[in-house]
């Protein structure tokens, strides 16, 4: 899940490049989060040509040297691994936490020292400016990378960080969890005195808002003009959970879908009131790119015609009211570089600059108006307006007969009725629910309940996902 900007692939070890790279990757000039540097694979064609077995311990040696060169002290975490019978190593470079850092020009004697930053996905010596914009940025961590000295390892829940490792496929067996917790770069400090990081609050605590400010998300419904008809709801808990929660609240609350026969074609056209992945992108921005340290949660704000979502401050420059709306626009700097890592991981987001693009594109597949994406001069605040669609306008939220109330990405085979209807709701309101355990809340027979099953899958509406032991079942458009 990362990006070519955050990657650099080398040969062999050629130091004096390397060694310019890990500290262009320490300065993290674009608050990107660092990168990685993998050794043993060709930057050109990506072909794995693997290191010499015998050489590992040499260059190991020779990277600490290396980093020892690092002003001021920075060592990446260097790990060698075997992947289809190649020998590599692999460099991870996490933003410094005291940057900026300068090493030498050259690795001949009395070479004089220079910043490094990354321009795309290459590696350059800063210019003047941007030297003193590096300068400027000095012990400058952003706030989800920085340590939270209110809070204790213990804070963190182990129960939700093996989740995470479930989900992504990772096997951390054998390991404690202290040692799974600097794995994932969210605790740092001595041994006697190991802290969390506020992303490592955010992911995997179950009270997060005892440690950083009104980091939930809030929503208020209305239901008619006048707006003393409303329903307000607020989502706790880890980040993760309050995204999915609060999603699930408005497919279930507010998306309404209508299907319209066309003459000639088998076929029915089916479309939303909100396209459920223009409300998930948008939500997911505004959780990006908010400010964890203004006291101001995430706003969900549901009109009668209209969805906005607000999160506190504005957009970083170049971003600003003029330019926002945009067709083609790109963020340089970001102002969370862990969190987006993060929901890269549990597929919630696909990369930088990506956001808008997929508002915009799940809106015009949904036949919807354009978005508007809303700043002030001083960029105290960020709105995407997402509108109704036009032939749902003057309805009453809610009001349409037994929706589906989310997105498909497939038109049905055949109508989604009792008790089909009844069975694809219960898995979407336990996603991961076996066959067993649908067997005992609808009390059906194990041979219909396996053709039930069996239309829903062909139909695409609902997918396996796990393995045979653990797995369950999910509603596809939650992929």
């Amino acid at each position: 899940m990362i990006e070519k900007e955050r990657l650099e692939l080398k040969k062999g070890f050629n130091p004096e490049p390397i060694l310019h790279t890990i500290s262009a990757f320490a300065n993290d000039f674009n608050n990107w989060g660092g990168g990685y540097i993998v050794i043993g694979i060709k930057d050109d064609t990506k072909e794995l040509v693997g290191i010499n077995e015998t050489e590992i311990d040499s260059i190991m040696k020779k990277l600490i040297e290396l980093a020892n060169k690092i002003q001021p002290t920075y060592y990446p975490i260097i790990e060698p691994v075997e992947y289809k019978n190649k020998h590599l190593i692999i460099l991870y470079c996490p933003g410094g936490s005291v940057r900026p850092y300068k090493v030498p020009k050259s690795l001949s004697e009395k070479s004089e020292y220079k910043y490094y930053i990354r321009h795309g996905a290459s590696t350059v010596m800063a210019n003047q400016e941007e030297e003193k914009e590096l300068i400027g940025m000095s012990n400058k961590i952003p706030f989800d990378d920085r340590i939270n000295h209110q809070a204790k390892l213990k804070d963190l829940d182990e129960k939700l960080i093996k989740k995470y490792l479930d989900e992504i496929k990772v096997d951390f067996n054998g390991m404690n969890k202290e040692d799974i917790c600097k794995s994932l770069n969210i605790i740092e400090g001595p041994k006697e005195f190991l802290k969390p990081k506020n992303i490592g609050l955010l992911m995997f605590c179950k009270e997060p808002k005892r440690f950083i400010k009104t980091p939930w998300i809030e929503t208020t419904i209305h239901f008619d003009e006048s707006g003393t008809k409303f329903e307000e709801k607020t989502f706790e808990g880890n980040l993760i959970a309050q995204i999915k929660d609060s999603l699930s609240y408005i497919k279930t609350k507010v998306i309404d879908e209508r299907v319209q026969k066309i003459d000639g074609q088998a076929e029915s056209l089916r479309y939303f009131s909100y396209p459920y992945a223009a409300i998930e992108e948008a939500l997911v921005n505004a959780a990006y790119h908010k400010s964890y340290e203004i006291d101001a949660p995430i706003e969900i704000r549901v009109e009668l015609d209209e969805i906005n979502i607000i999160s506190y401050p504005g957009p970083l420059p170049p971003l600003n009211k003029n330019n926002l709306n945009n067709k083609k626009v790109f963020s340089k700097i970001y102002r969370n570089r862990r969190i987006g890592d993060f929901l890269k991981e549990y597929k919630l987001t696909e990369g930088k600059n990506t956001g808008f693009k997929k508002i915009r594109s799940a809106l015009a597949q949904n036949g919807s108006p354009e978005p508007e994406f809303i700043t002030d001069d001083e960029r105290v605040q960020f709105i995407t307006r997402i509108p109704i669609h036009p032939d749902f306008k003057n309805k009453e939220i809610g009001g349409l007969s037994e929706p589906l109330k989310h997105p498909l990405k497939h038109p049905l085979k055949h109508p989604l009725k009792h008790p089909l209807k009844e069975l694809y709701d219960l898995i979407d309101k336990n996603p991961g629910i076996n066959r067993d355990e649908l067997q005992k809340l609808t009390s059906r027979s194990v041979n219909t309940l396996k053709d039930q099953i069996k239309k829903l899958v062909d139909d695409g509406l609902i997918e396996r996902k796990g393995s045979k032991k653990t797995g369950g079942y999910v509603l596809k458009w939650m992929r």
